[in-house]
Formats: C-alpha cells, sequence, structure tokens
C-alpha cells in the first residue's frame, strides 16, 4: 500500500489493543441471513471482530453498496415471511393492522419491506402462526 503508514492501527471495536493488519482482502457482508463477497478490499482489517478502516474511496463505496443491498434483500425476505404470516392466520393487512397496532397500512409496508416491524409484532405474528389457535383468544382481548 503506497503511501499507507506502518505504524499499528489497534481496533477501536475490540478496544482490547488487537492490532489491525493492514492489505487487501475479500470481505463478506452480512444483513440477517443475507451475505454479500466484496472483493479486493483495502484497509486496516481486524483479524478479530472484522471491522474495516478503508483506505481508499472505492473500497469504502463498494463496501457500502454492497451492504446496502444485502439490507434491501433481507427486508424484502422479511416482508415475505410476514405476509405468509399473515396469510395463514387469515387477516387482510388491515385486520392485522387493527390487530397489532400500527395503523391500516402498517402491514403493507412491512410485507413490501419498506417497514421493519415492531419486535413484539414480529414475535407475536410468529407465536400466532405457531399456534393459530390463539388467534381468536388475542382478538377477543384486543
Amino acid at each position: 500500500m503506497v503511501g499507507q503508514s506502518r505504524t499499528p492501527h489497534y481496533c477501536l471495536a475490540c478496544d482490547d489493543g488487537t492490532v489491525m493488519e493492514l492489505g487487501v482482502k475479500d470481505v463478506t457482508i452480512v444483513a440477517k441471513h443475507v451475505t454479500r463477497v466484496v472483493k479486493d478490499i483495502a484497509g486496516w482489517h481486524c483479524p478479530k471482530c472484522g471491522e474495516i478502516e478503508f483506505i481508499d474511496h472505492d473500497s469504502s463505496e463498494r463496501a457500502g453498496r454492497a451492504l446496502e443491498d444485502a439490507w434491501i434483500e433481507a427486508r424484502a425476505g422479511e416482508g415475505r415471511d410476514i405476509r405468509s404470516q399473515r396469510k395463514r392466520l387469515k387477516l387482510t393487512q388491515v385486520e392485522a393492522g387493527q390487530l397489532f397496532g400500527g395503523g391500516a397500512n402498517a402491514f403493507s409496508r412491512y410485507e413490501k419491506g419498506k417497514a421493519h416491524p415492531p419486535k413484539s409484532t414480529a414475535l407475536l405474528l410468529e407465536l400466532l402462526t405457531r399456534h393459530p389457535d390463539l388467534l381468536r383468544e388475542v382478538q377477543s382481548i384486543a
């Protein structure tokens, strides 16, 4: 790496004295269950936690785009899962929005990957999908 200091860089994420390695490496980007491999990322790489201090704009941009794309794909997958769960419970988007909260358009936004449901909504939806017999009970107290 021309012009790069060989002075040790310490990983600020680990904050335990781990020395980072200067080099060009293929990096795996992970967003939920979606992974992307980005080739030839130049920077200081932490061998312990994977943190990177980019040393050029190109590497930073490519890694950023890969992460953004992975999150878009992950949210789309979550949206498909939410839609599938809602349909298994035989609820319309409006009914689900009223039952779980968030308004009439909440489930439309969740299913399109434009919004992430609150953790409590995701957990209750998962629970009701596993135990659909509880749906009537939840509806009676909602």
